[in-house]
């Protein structure tokens, strides 16, 4: 059970229903995820979505990328709901099991891709420092454009501050885990 109850419209202050039925009618519904989190805020929520539809649907970054960088956020966030969700997209995308488990169990990396390895560089150490070293910068960039680069730094924190709300209110898994369960 999560800190808090699942929001509800009910739950919802009389004039922000409306807000709260037009959210609801996007991403997850009303739901049980970091999303739904959100919704308790519809005003938020409705504002924040378009952010995420965009980084997380359209962006100019390559899929297997955006995914690489949700679940290192998931690990750096130590966020076990996006880690379960994320890790099995990211399999789907292209990124190998090696991987993936070596990221969950934090475990020496394989060899991977140079794509793979500049975008996994780029986002640990940005969790490590908050900055990231000139190489790696110049990496990310001749991989993916000031455009792409910008995208990636908007992709990360957004899922940092959905990790940080799924954290906070300790959102339980859902019934149909498919993934390994990220140790915390």
């Amino acid at each position: 059970m999560s800190r808090i109850p699942p929001v509800t419209r009910q739950r919802v202050k009389p004039e922000l229903r409306a807000v709260f039925d037009q959210v609801s009618s996007g991403p997850g519904g009303v739901g049980t995820g970091p999303m739904s989190v959100l919704k308790n805020s519809p005003e938020m929520a409705r504002r924040a979505i378009p952010l995420f539809e965009f980084v997380r649907n359209e962006s100019s970054v390559p899929p297997k990328l955006r995914e690489l960088a949700m679940i290192v956020t998931a690990r750096a966030m130590d966020c076990p709901y996006i880690w379960n969700i994320h890790a099995g997209l990211a399999r789907q995308a292209g990124l190998s099991d090696a991987l993936i488990n070596a990221l969950r169990d934090k475990r020496p990396m394989p060899s991977i891709p140079a794509d793979e390895a500049a975008v996994l560089a780029y986002t640990t150490q940005l969790f490590q420092s908050h900055r990231v070293k000139q190489d790696t910068f110049q990496a990310v960039l001749q991989l993916v454009g000031a455009q792409g680069l910008v995208e990636l730094n908007t992709l990360i924190g957004y899922y940092t501050m959905l990790a940080f709300n799924a954290n906070s209110v300790e959102l339980q898994l859902p019934q149909d885990v498919t993934e390994t369960p990220l140790p915390v």
